[in-house]
């Protein structure tokens, strides 16, 4: 029976469930108008450590800020934070390489921020990120039976357009802005493969060192040794880890997600997860039905997906919290920021 709120049941009732977070930052966010997860290119740098400040304490403190976007849309921060108040879960950040020292507590795997493919290898550490991963895997494997494991990465569409496409995948992505700047990431990706094929990188640590950010090997790693069930909470920038874990030979998760990436006509996603052979799971949180204009704006296309939010509304679902108060959580806390 087909699900309004989940497209499919994947039949996991976790006793132990963990909602994880793995934060890094590219260099390519900082490129004019590739990322919408920030006010200006130079500050989407900062927004994972502000997201990660929302999810953990409920608060953004370290800058005068509010959670949604300049068109008033709430980040997908909130709705991770308004799930995290729901379940009582403890979110875990993960610090994979960011630009600004976290603010919250954060198992710290000591990465640098990615750099620019177009010119330099994104992930020089590539090798030690994704043992440090699979490390972590390990620690959380001792602590929970169902890992959500999701990300925040500006700009990381780009770095997933990247690595899917060198792994030979005919993939597009989705983006943060309305307007998906599709010719723009695919100038920047048309320069990173000319780059990857001239180094010959071939082998998919290799392609992540030439093309990635460091959220990739890191969650990789965590996803190949954690011992339960893993999902995925995130769009195309974790299915481009699902196509890593894929070439490397590993257990494939799924992905749980919301149906704005499985709308967005320029992302192309369902076809992807079907070449990618993984199955994805699509959560509707019924956001134009909430009398909010602001979430509304999910259903036009705009934000769309980010820091574990649909991945924490299929966990809280998976729970036994019912649909219904699951979008109630979501406008109650989105409200207050109004």
């Amino acid at each position: 029976m087909s699900n309004p709120f989940l497209s499919e049941d994947p039949g996991i009732r976790p006793k132990r469930p963990m909602l994880a977070l793995v934060l890094g930052n590219t260099m390519l966010s900082t490129v004019p108008g590739i990322s919408g997860a920030g006010p200006t290119p130079e500050k989407t740098l900062l927004t994972p450590n502000l997201d990660a400040e929302l999810v953990t304490t409920g608060a953004i403190t370290s800058v005068p800020a509010r959670p949604n976007t300049p068109t008033g849309c709430p980040t997908p921060a909130s709705i991770t934070r308004s799930m995290v108040e729901l379940t009582g879960l403890a979110p875990v950040i993960i610090n994979a390489g960011l630009a600004h020292t976290p603010t919250v507590p954060c198992i710290d795997v000591y990465g640098s921020p990615g750099g620019d493919p177009r010119t330099e290898d994104a992930v020089p550490q590539t090798e030690a990120l994704f043992e440090r991963g699979e490390a972590v895997g390990r620690l959380l494997s001792q602590y929970s039976d169902l890992l959500m494991l999701g990300e925040c990465v500006p700009g990381g569409t780009t770095t997933a357009l990247c690595v899917l496409r060198a792994l030979g995948y005919d993939a597009s992505v989705s983006s943060a802005f309305v307007e998906n700047p599709l010719g723009l990431k695919d100038a920047v990706c048309r320069e990173v493969l000319a780059r990857v094929d001239a180094t010959g990188a071939r082998e998919p640590l290799e392609i992540l060192r030439a093309a990635g950010d460091p959220m990739m090997p890191v969650a990789a790693g965590i996803a190949s040794a954690y011992s339960g069930e893993v999902m995925f909470a995130g769009g195309t920038q974790m299915l481009a880890v699902a196509a890593v874990l894929k070439a490397l030979g590993r257990r494939v998760p799924g992905l749980a997600t919301t149906v704005y990436v499985r709308d967005d006509p320029s992302a192309g996603f369902v076809r992807s997860v079907a070449d990618v052979g993984t199955a994805a799971y699509y959560v509707d949180p019924n956001f134009a039905e909430l009398g909010h204009v602001g979430l509304a704006r999910y259903c036009i296309g705009e934000v769309k997906e980010g820091m574990g939010a649909g991945g924490a509304l299929t966990l809280a679902y998976l729970m036994g919290h019912e649909p219904e108060e699951i979008s109630r959580k979501v406008f109650d806390f989105v409200k207050k920021y109004a």
